[in-house]
């Protein structure tokens, strides 16, 4: 069986990708309950699946240098991600204070993903991309006013800011991705994608992520079970097998995927006794997912074509 090849096995990928991202958006409040600085948390999630995938290449023999023209796209993917889309991501969801709130809003990547493609890239855009992207901001409106029913905290908008960057810097993760897929693997690429973003978090890390983390929870478990989770699943499995998704798919198809984020997590969070979503917000999650999806409805062409 070719796996490069194999439609199936890019799905699957895909999907596992996303499940565990959905599931990251629990860990994470896990541990910003906790009162684990973000900035500390962040920093070991990512050394750790940076010392993982480093093993796992080289262990394997499928470790690849850096070319020196590609220094630049790597050192622009990391800012990217981890960098911006985790600080934004993470201090999102803890502003808003819903994991699934916050997984909605990142899953509006594809509609931008979409407006990029027709401005930037030229890409065909039809009637029915277009109320795609109506239905799913209807839709995610729709939760958001719910939510504002049942009272937010001041900072509640300023969260949802934050996550938008975080789409942005998602999209231009994305694109970088892409562009070195050609050259190196799903591993590798992912590797230094942490190793370099290990260096970016290291000032945050040193300054306020150690000077406010408690030592006294170094000992407990309810703070490694989550992280490891966050640094071996949702970071070491889920971004290699991310990157040979938009290798096979490509940015905007691959996209797609990231609609049902928002379904994981919603589910993950009813399941476990952290959120409680009304009827009215259960169909605003599908209206919203739904939207994505039609939004992308042949959106890969390009115009004049």
């Amino acid at each position: 069986m070719d796996i490069n090849n194999n439609k199936f096995l890019v799905y699957l990928a895909s999907s596992i990708s996303i499940i565990l991202w959905g599931l990251s958006y629990i860990w994470s409040n896990q541990l910003i309950s906790l009162g684990v600085p973000i900035t500390f948390f962040v920093f070991v999630r990512i050394s750790l699946a940076a010392i993982i995938l480093l093993s796992f290449n080289l262990l394997s023999g499928k470790f690849q240098r850096i070319h020196k023209e590609d220094l630049l796209c790597f050192l622009m993917l990391s800012f990217c991600e981890p960098l911006i889309y985790f600080l934004a991501e993470t201090y999102g969801i803890k502003e808003t204070g819903s994991p699934t709130i916050s997984a909605m809003v990142i899953a509006t990547v594809p509609i931008v993903s979409l407006v990029v493609g027709y401005l930037v890239f030229k890409e065909s855009v039809t009637w029915l991309n277009a109320l795609g992207v109506m239905l799913a901001l209807g839709g995610l409106a729709f939760v958001l006013f719910c939510k504002f029913d049942v009272g937010v905290g001041d900072n509640f908008i300023f969260g949802i800011l934050l996550l938008l960057l975080a789409v942005f810097a998602e999209v231009g993760h994305a694109s970088f991705t892409k562009k070195l897929s050609s050259r190196y693997s799903p591993q590798n690429i992912a590797m230094y994608q942490f190793c370099f973003g290990a260096v970016y978090f290291l000032p945050f890390f040193l300054t306020d992520g150690i000077d406010t983390f408690d030592a006294s929870l170094l000992g407990n478990w309810s703070l490694w079970r989550p992280m490891l989770c966050l640094a071996v699943l949702c970071s070491s499995i889920a971004f290699s097998l991310w990157a040979f998704s938009i290798k096979k798919l490509g940015v905007a198809r691959s996209s797609v995927f990231l609609a049902m984020i928002s379904i994981v997590t919603a589910v993950s969070a009813t399941l476990l006794g952290q959120e409680t979503l009304s009827l009215t917000q259960w169909l605003g999650v599908a209206v919203c997912a739904g939207g994505v999806i039609l939004s992308q409805k042949g959106a890969s062409r390009k115009k004049n074509a």
